[in-house]
């Protein structure tokens, strides 16, 4: 999961409605989140919807937006929500999208 929660900080900062993207600390409170999360639903391991469910409440806030993106009235949320549509899961075939991998 570390691999996973690295890739979606790094496509906020490559992604071009983001100024700037997460910072490392925002990748160890998704770690923790995460970790939380698992920990709430009875398990002692982490696993990619965990990560998802707690992206957009930990990024979101973080990330500053181009302007461009502002003025189509683009949110943290839906720009978070692009990222985990675009970056790969782990596990889940080469190639393959966390949409893909959500709709089976």
């Amino acid at each position: 999961m570390k691999q996973y929660i690295v890739a979606l900080s790094n496509s906020t900062r490559d992604h071009v409605d983001i100024a700037l993207g997460v910072s490392p600390r925002a990748s160890l409170a998704m770690m923790r989140g995460s970790q939380a999360r698992a920990l709430m639903e009875g398990r002692d391991y982490v696993v990619p919807d965990d990560v998802k469910t707690i992206a957009a409440p930990v990024m979101s806030h973080r990330l500053i937006l181009t302007p461009a993106a502002r003025m189509r009235e683009a949110t943290g949320n839906t720009l978070v929500a692009e990222v985990l549509d675009m970056t790969p899961v782990p596990g889940a075939g080469s190639g393959t999208r966390s949409q893909a991998s959500a709709s089976r």
